[in-house]
């Protein structure tokens, strides 16, 4: 049963403390993956790799129906009280594109027989984690805006083509 105390932010937006749980999360996955790696590579490409699929549902779904959003929802969210701030959905979808990007090629890296490029990418996106969790600072979310100038807009449909 759903607290009735809690706002729900609109589709396109979330509860800043959502994305920052998450990131905690990944934060601890990504840091065992690292741990991991000194003892069992194949053990850490497979841990990566489902971290590399939590990636990719939360750059396709969105944050709130992300494995990490739906426990925050169900879990934290009814005992944390209203969202005292909300953020866009968009640049929060992109970061979650990239955190894939660079897990994809950490577990290719790992697979490859490369420890070391595993750990180089897994690395990286332990880093962008990690500042997200510690900081609020979303490093995908600040390079969402120039990538969206650099993709092209579709040009406006007309109801009638020959008006």
């Amino acid at each position: 049963m759903s607290n009735p105390n809690i706002t729900k932010p609109s589709e396109g937006q979330v509860d800043v403390r959502g994305p920052r749980f998450a990131a905690w999360i990944t934060t601890a996955v990504l840091a065992l993956v690292l741990i991991v790696a000194v003892f069992s590579v194949p053990l850490a490409a497979v841990l990566l790799a489902a971290q590399a699929v939590v990636f990719a549902l939360g750059a396709a779904q969105g944050p709130r129906r992300s494995p990490y959003g739906r426990i925050y929802a169900a879990a934290v969210a009814p005992r944390v009280g209203p969202a005292p701030e909300l953020e866009p959905v968009a640049p929060l979808r992109f970061a979650q594109l990239v955190g894939f990007v660079f897990a994809a090629l950490g577990v290719l890296g790992f697979a490859a027989g490369s420890p070391v490029a595993g750990a180089i990418f897994t690395g990286f996106a332990l880093f962008a984690a990690f500042l997200n969790a510690a900081f609020g600072i979303c490093l995908g979310c600040k390079i969402y805006p120039l990538v969206t100038r650099f993709v092209p807009k579709s040009a406006p449909t007309h109801p009638n083509p020959t008006a």
